[in-house]
């Protein structure tokens, strides 16, 4: 397996397909998955010939269970890591939820002034801040993320299949059609994380405020995000996003949850293609 190993001793996974010559596209994923959670658009983008990477998070995945640095500029610097290790060009960034959060660090801190990046996409992702403060009234209270800390602490194992299985693709509205491999799926790759880094994690991607991110960042960035995402209001979050970044474009989906890249892969796919074609 391919790893590489920061400054402070952590050995992030990441996975490399396709051409070395190819345009490369880097996913990051979201809270408390790893890069399989990409499958289908690392595979969809590598039948349309570009190089596909992806890395588990610290902490997350095949990662090594590191003590410290979960945090969004641990997570920033780590997928710089990769992209210098691999010395990817003229690539695009792609971010699901807090996979979003840490794009948008990676963009603005490493990315764009190493002239690395040709443009982003944000997909149901958590800038600028989540986290109700007097400056952003309209955020979630800091009681909802205690209330994850207490039941990820009390039972991670039961509290990541009422995460799966309800809000984040929308299986308990009324109607849905439940599938049990996508829950299964993503309570595997939780159970294959830290525990610490996903009770940790929980502060990193709900009161991090990425507004200076989002404001620094230049090159093309196309926000998405469902209209019925339980877990990142899109009023919060993607119609903020498109507020504050220079070069943007907006879409918002009827009725799509949170795992939409999962539940709507083909919907998704087709548009990011069709902006990284632009």
């Amino acid at each position: 397996m391919s790893f590489v190993t920061t400054d402070d001793g952590a050995e992030i996974y990441f996975k490399d397909w396709g051409d070395r010559d190819a345009q490369p596209i880097m996913f990051h994923h979201g809270w408390p998955l790893s890069s399989d959670d990409w499958d289908a658009q690392m595979l969809y983008f590598l039948g349309k010939g570009y190089r596909v990477i992806a890395s588990d998070r610290r902490g997350h995945g095949r990662s090594s269970q590191i003590a410290t640095g979960h945090d969004m500029d641990h997570y920033a610097s780590d997928a710089s890591a990769v992209v210098e290790h691999l010395d990817l060009r003229n690539a695009i960034h792609v971010g699901h939820s807090t996979g979003g959060g840490q794009v948008a660090r990676y963009v603005a801190k490493h990315g764009e002034p190493q002239g690395r990046v040709a443009k982003a996409v944000l997909v149901a992702a958590v800038p600028p801040l989540m986290l109700q403060t007097d400056a952003n009234p309209g955020g979630l209270p800091i009681s909802v993320f205690d209330g994850f800390r207490s039941a990820l602490a009390a039972n991670r194992a039961e509290f990541f299949q009422a995460v799966a299985s309800g809000p984040f693709y929308g299986f308990n509205r009324e109607g849905a059609t439940v599938s049990e491999p996508v829950v299964a799926n993503w309570w595997r790759q939780g159970m294959m994380g830290s525990a610490l880094a996903h009770y940790e994690g929980i502060k990193a991607f709900s009161e991090t405020d990425q507004t200076e991110d989002l404001e620094a960042i230049s090159v093309p960035v196309l926000v998405l995000q469902g209209d019925d995402d339980q877990i990142v209001p899109y009023q919060q979050a993607a119609l903020k996003q498109h507020e504050l970044l220079s070069n943007s474009t907006l879409k918002i989906y009827e009725g799509f949850p949170h795992g939409m890249l999962t539940t709507q892969a083909d919907v998704l796919n087709s548009d990011i293609l069709a902006f990284i074609q632009q």
